[in-house]
């Protein structure tokens, strides 16, 4: 059975804790393994992180919709925003032999989830997939 959780956050760092709070509670509620919940939950922060610095570029009065998807087979997170449209192909981290802090997170969510896309058939703002494959 898939079930559907909702929630739309200001497009604030400060609510970035009810994000990272209720992927743990969903990744608990199914099931997932203390490390695996982690690391669903930094990864899907530091995407919404990026919508917050790169999509809106720090306004904080706007809106990010997270949906989730859960069923016995699948973890799925739809990050949705208005901002400034995204390529998919600038989507990199940077190198990782250029050794300094920030610029991992593109990479970290990539190890994480299994299914990583854009969708590109939103007209204004952006649709990130991230989908990870439960068994």
């Amino acid at each position: 059975m898939k079930e559907r959780v909702r929630i739309d956050i200001p497009s604030h760092p400060k609510y970035l804790s009810v994000v990272r709070d209720v992927t743990e509670r969903l990744g608990t509620v199914y099931g997932m393994d203390r490390k695996l919940r982690g690391d669903i939950k930094l990864a899907i922060d530091e995407a919404c992180s990026n919508v917050i610095k790169h999509s809106y570029k720090g306004d904080t009065s706007k809106k990010i919709r997270l949906i989730y998807e859960i069923n016995g087979e699948l973890f799925k997170v739809i990050i949705d925003d208005s901002g400034v449209k995204a390529d998919i192909k600038s989507l990199k981290g940077r190198n990782l032999d250029d050794v300094r802090p920030g610029g991992l997170g593109i990479h970290f969510i990539r190890k994480i989830f299994d299914v990583f896309r854009l969708d590109e058939t939103k007209k204004r703002g952006n649709r990130l997939v991230l989908i990870k494959y439960l068994h």
